[in-house]
């Protein structure tokens, strides 16, 4: 598993903004999401076409791409023609650098070390174009959310002061092009700085700042780079921020300026955000750990039947003068609700009730006040030997 820096260049925005958050973030577990994952797989798929460029289409190479779309789960047409559209993008602006100097490199997928200004920095950057005068970083993003702009970008800019200093003894660099691609949003974001520019942004802010985030010293700050910062759930300033925000809710909205329902509209996705996460951080709390939350319990969610196996259902009925019409709603069978209205419900139990089960629901948090029984109560076993006897 690929090591994380405490200060690593993807949370740059945070913890430059917010210093103390760094290693708050530390004391909780890093969470995996399907998004993160096709993410990697994305930049998987598109190392290796790149590699296919720079090795001419060797057979290894393809070899390795034909073994990434026959086993990824994420891969798809979709993928594929993104994919395809960031690599011709840098393989053009590769071919641009070669132009103007014969030396030029393509670097996909290097570990950019900047530890010089940030303690232990490092990342891996998607793309490094190395020339004379021109250095260029390239990143590709393969979300579709909202478009991430390169102009002054923390992350991108802690990459081209890294890589500067890593192969300037090489080139002789001017220059540092930062270029932001998000195919799946046709969106390209380019933004240049001078070298001595970027030097003196790292030495004068990045590394105070830094070595504050390192020591877990300075102010917390709450805003919109709180997004992805795992601490969120239990950081007061981010709770006080949204709850500031929220006070707006308990005034009618004819009494509400104009000014005041659009800072609203501005900021309640994040409001919307932040009380999924505490939900979602509670509940987890509550099912894994026991953890008690005052006039609150843990109860088992709405429990829906299911067929086990639709082709036996299937044969069942026809076997019994069904007609396969009737108990089809093109092409599927008919759900278990419909069905029971077409057999009745004695029917329905006498023919399939061995093929459908009713699976625990899934737990959730909900009021003391709440009519169902606590999971792990005396009332929710009472309940289970009820379904027990019944079954």
């Amino acid at each position: 598993m690929a090591a994380h820096a405490l200060l690593g260049p993807s949370a740059a925005k945070r913890w430059l903004t917010c210093t103390p958050s760094a290693r708050l973030s530390e004391t909780f577990e890093d969470k995996s999401s399907v998004y993160a994952a096709e993410g990697t797989a994305a930049h998987e798929l598109a190392e290796y076409y790149l590699y296919a460029n720079i090795n001419g289409g060797d057979g290894a190479t393809l070899a390795e791409i034909e073994g990434f779309k026959a086993g990824n789960e994420f891969y798809n047409g979709e993928m594929e023609e993104s994919v395809n559209m960031f690599v011709d993008n840098v393989w053009g602006r590769f071919e641009e650098a070669k132009s103007r100097d014969p030396g030029a490199m393509i670097l996909p997928e290097q570990k950019i070390d900047f530890s010089e200004y940030v303690p232990e920095g490092f990342g891996t950057g998607d793309v490094t174009i190395l020339s004379d005068k021109i250095l260029e970083i390239i990143d590709l993003k393969y979300g579709k959310g909202v478009a991430v702009d390169a102009h002054e970008n923390p992350q991108l800019m802690l990459y081209g002061l890294g890589a500067w200093n890593m192969y300037k003894i090489l080139y002789d660099i001017d220059i540092i092009r930062m270029t932001i691609i998000q195919p799946r949003l046709d969106s390209i974001s380019t933004y240049e700085m001078k070298v001595e520019d970027l030097v003196k942004w790292a030495r004068e802010y990045v590394t105070p700042k830094a070595k504050e985030a390192y020591a877990g010293t300075g102010s917390y700050k709450a805003g919109e780079h709180c997004r992805f910062c795992k601490a969120k759930i239990r950081c007061r300033t981010y709770s006080e921020l949204n709850l500031e925000i929220a006070k707006h809710e308990f005034k009618k909205p004819q009494l509400l300026t104009d000014q005041e329902i659009a800072d609203i509209l501005l900021k309640i996705d994040r409001i919307k955000d932040y009380a999924t996460s505490i939900k979602d951080y509670a509940l987890k709390e509550a099912e894994l750990n026991g953890k008690k939350w005052p006039g609150h319990k843990l109860v088992a969610g709405r429990s829906n039947r299911r067929y086990t196996d639709d082709l036996a259902i299937e044969a069942r009925l026809l076997a019994n003068d069904y007609k396969d019409a009737m108990i089809h709603k093109s092409p599927q069978l008919l759900g278990i609700t419909a069905m029971q209205s077409l057999l009745g419900k004695k029917k329905l139990e006498e023919i399939l009730a061995d093929l459908i089960i009713k699976a625990p629901g899934k737990p959730t948090l909900v009021l003391e006040s709440d009519k169902r029984p606590e999971i792990n109560s005396v009332e929710s076993a009472k309940d289970d030997f009820k379904e027990d006897l019944l079954t």
